[in-house]
């Protein structure tokens, strides 16, 4: 997944328009795919690939507001840029609460555009691979027996091995080679770094905003 290349998904009833953002982006080097409505987009989900979309607000049937809701209850959302007709101030606040990258107006500058849909990606991109880190990180964990996860959160909490011994009830011998097992199998060379992973898998990030 990590080889395909982002697609900028263009969602907007008006032909013109969506033929307009498709030159415009083409030109640009970005691959572009269009849909008329909300419910030809999930028609055609493109599930991991990589991208962003361009989300018209008003549209018939589900609105842009309706598929960001959507996407985001799905958990599975790309970062969306919205595109709008009309000045609505209420729309764009509840549309940047709910993880929106930017709102747009038409009509909009090239410049605006281009550099709405860089950032889209970029919040993409980072997100997959805070994502594959995450799930480096949850392999590595799941190789630890059961004595070594629980020499991993001792040590985690600062005890020394000393105490690591009498908690377990064993040497303090032992606790030293589980702790290298440990050290070994999740690939890090400190305590501070052990503790940073302890605490990324006990407070996993979610880089998907709350739906409102």
């Amino acid at each position: 997944m990590a080889d395909l290349s982002p697609v900028v998904h263009v969602i907007d009833d008006d032909a013109s328009i969506r033929q307009s953002l498709g030159r415009l982006l083409g030109a640009a080097g970005y691959e572009v795919r269009q849909y008329e409505s909300a419910g030809e987009f999930l028609l055609s989900w493109p599930g991991e690939t990589p991208g962003c979309l361009l989300l018209d607000i008003r549209m018939p049937g589900p609105s842009g507001m309706d598929l960001q809701r959507a996407l985001l209850q799905r958990g599975d959302s790309l970062p969306v840029v919205f595109l709008t007709g009309f000045g609505d101030i209420p729309s764009s606040v509840l549309a940047i609460k709910r993880g929106a990258v930017d709102f747009l107006t038409k009509p909009f500058e090239r410049e605006a555009l281009l550099s709405a849909v860089n950032a889209a990606l970029q919040v993409d991109a980072a997100r997959r691979e805070c994502n594959r880190d995450r799930n480096d990180m949850e392999h590595d964990f799941a190789t630890l027996t059961a004595r070594e996860r629980q020499v991993f959160a001792l040590v985690a909490e600062g005890r020394l091995n000393k105490q690591i011994a009498s908690s377990l009830n064993t040497c303090e011998r032992t606790v030293k080679a589980h702790r290298a097992h440990v050290m070994e199998k999740l690939h890090v060379r400190s305590v501070a770094e052990l503790v940073h992973i302890a605490v990324k898998l006990e407070n996993p990030p979610d880089l998907r905003p709350a739906a409102a």
